[in-house]
């Protein structure tokens, strides 16, 4: 293992990672509303949304995490990687936001733009992608 690439974008980085598991916390708190609370207050397919909305934001928090720490570690393009990053977290925000949304409130509406959390989603698998095969020889 590496130590982590000296530089300007290092702590954009840390940040990339802190706020990835800043976000896996609180899908785990909101996991627990669901279960807790919701469970009874809810109907059954407005629960299922909520809960995707949860999963996803745990996948993508995770996603961030390993973006920020792959950064750190494999040096290179940190640009790269932050872009990965932002695009996770931009797609949390929307693709899950709009679900807690929904499920909460029953505004069907609002899932207009949840393909466009989606798509970042997938945007940012691939620019992580990208930022690894861009990566300065270690």
């Amino acid at each position: 293992m590496t130590e982590p690439q000296p530089g300007h974008r290092s702590h954009e980085l840390r940040l990339c990672a802190t706020t990835g598991a800043l976000s896996a916390g609180i899908a785990v708190a909101l996991g627990a509303f669901g279960a807790h609370t919701l469970r009874s207050t809810i109907a059954p397919e407005m629960l299922a949304v909520f809960e995707t909305g949860v999963r996803y934001q745990f996948y993508h928090a995770a996603g961030m995490i390993a973006t920020g720490i792959a950064g750190l570690v494999l040096g290179g393009a940190p640009r790269r990687f932050l872009f990965a990053g932002w695009a996770f977290l931009a797609g949390s925000v929307i693709f899950s936001g709009s679900l807690y949304l929904i499920a909460l409130s029953g505004t069907k509406s609002v899932g207009a733009i949840t393909p466009i959390g989606g798509l970042l989603f997938i945007a940012g698998w691939l620019l992580l992608a990208n930022a690894i095969v861009h990566r300065r020889a270690v």
